[in-house]
């Protein structure tokens, strides 16, 4: 019988409550270190990838770190890891679609990343990317999956949360933030350089003279191959990396919703971080269970023709959904 990691009725408690649940082993340490060295050779080639906008192949935007799970083997199986998948279910129920991943690289020297909340995604360009049914369309989120695929503490920038603010939202993501390059590694807030690649999150409050209470935040600490999952309405940042290692911190966030949800409703260009790209080779991947969601483009299989696997509950591969 192949193994079952959802979540037990103590850990999804837990996890309602708190907001989060982790770090959990996804890869060995050695073996996520070996790992990255192959891949990040390989995602150097973005001949494949599904944005091929000159936005996106400039670097300049944050956009070109989105969705290489559909064209690199590895982040393709990763998405679907059953360590991940059987937890996510757990929480969002049997049929779950991964609707966007991204890459979250921070250098050395880097700000750390504001406090901020994320519901529908429609902080950057004022339209909602993804919309609940129902009664839930007004307040969903996705479960990010966050792996760590290098060191992430206290010294290169590692996630903080505060357990619990999950339950209300203290943004108004139909305000819009404004796009500033210039604000990048420049913004201070309680004495710790914090910023959001070029937007600030203070535009977004409902209440102006509201402030985080950084004091019960908790640092999400993590070796290489570990990961965490967690409500992206939970008030989450991070750390500036202190550049006492060469080493970058590198993050990669998968984002999980049930296939109930209508993602990039009526929407054909994603516009952030300064650039645009198109949605014409995008798709959703169904990571579990079956979709009856007409209103989803689905992925069957990454460009490079690898087909997604979506796990069966013998944990073999089943054929592409």
């Amino acid at each position: 019988m192949a193994d079952d990691y959802a979540l037990s009725a103590q850990e999804t408690a837990d996890f309602h409550r708190n907001g989060y649940f982790g770090p959990f082993t996804v890869y060995e340490v050695d073996d996520m270190k070996r790992r990255w060295r192959r891949e990040r050779l390989r995602l150097m080639d973005r001949s494949d990838a599904i944005y091929q906008d000159e936005a996106a192949l400039s670097g300049n935007t944050n956009i070109s770190n989105y969705d290489r799970h559909m064209d690199n083997e590895f982040l393709a199986d990763h998405i679907c890891h059953p360590r991940i998948v059987d937890r996510v279910a757990s929480v969002l129920g049997p049929d779950v679609q991964c609707w966007r991943s991204e890459f979250f690289p921070k250098y050395p020297g880097d700000e750390g990343t504001d406090w901020h909340q994320a519901d529908t995604f429609a902080n950057a360009s004022g339209k909602p990317q993804i919309v609940w049914p129902g009664e839930a369309k007004d307040f969903g989120g996705t479960i990010t999956v966050w792996t760590a695929f290098t060191e992430a503490n206290e010294e290169t920038g590692c996630l903080q949360f505060i357990p619990g603010t999950h339950q209300t939202m203290f943004y108004d993501e139909t305000k819009r933030m404004h796009y500033d390059a210039a604000s990048i590694n420049s913004l201070e807030k309680e004495g710790v350089r914090r910023g959001f690649f070029g937007y600030d999150y203070r535009e977004l409050q409902i209440d102006p003279d509201w402030k985080p209470d950084e004091s019960s935040a908790v640092s999400m600490v993590m070796r290489p191959g570990q990961a965490i999952m967690f409500w992206s309405t939970l008030m989450h940042a991070s750390l500036p990396h202190l550049g006492n290692t060469e080493e970058m911190r590198l993050g990669f966030a998968g984002r999980y919703v049930p296939t109930s949800v209508n993602v990039y409703p009526d929407t054909d260009i994603i516009e952030e971080y300064g650039g645009a790209v198109s949605l014409a080779r995008w798709g959703s991947v169904l990571v579990s269970g079956t979709n009856e969601n007409p209103h989803n483009r689905m992925a069957t299989e990454t460009t490079r023709g690898h087909g997604f696997p979506r796990r069966d509950r013998s944990g073999a591969g089943a054929s592409p959904a």
